[in-house]
Formats: C-alpha cells, structure tokens, sequence
C-alpha cells in the first residue's frame, strides 16, 4: 500500500515539474514576439512584462 502512495507521489511531482518548466519556456517566449504579435492577441508590453516576471511556480 505504501508503494502505490508514493508512486502517486511520484507522478504528481513528476507532472508537477512538467508544468513549471513548460510555464518557464512559454513565458521566455513572449519576449520574442513582435509589436505585431502581440496586437494580433490583444495583449501590450506591459501584459507581456507582468506575465513574464511571476515566478514559474505561479499560475
């Protein structure tokens, strides 16, 4: 019983982590996009800047 309890510990850090770094990469990516880009989304600087300095563990 405590093997299962940990496997599924396990997998919950596991997609944990998986949700952090694709977070970290998306938010790395907006920096890239273009004036362009951005009013085709309806998004300004200031939206990329105030997403882009959150911590990676924060939605």
């Amino acid at each position: 019983m405590t093997n299962i309890h940990i496997s599924g510990l396990f997998t919950r850090l596991g997609q944990t982590l998986h949700v952090w770094r694709d977070r970290a990469r998306q938010r790395r990516e907006l920096t890239r996009w273009t004036d362009r880009d951005l009013h085709d989304v309806g998004l300004s600087w200031s939206d990329i800047i105030r997403e882009v300095e959150k911590p990676f563990w924060r939605p």
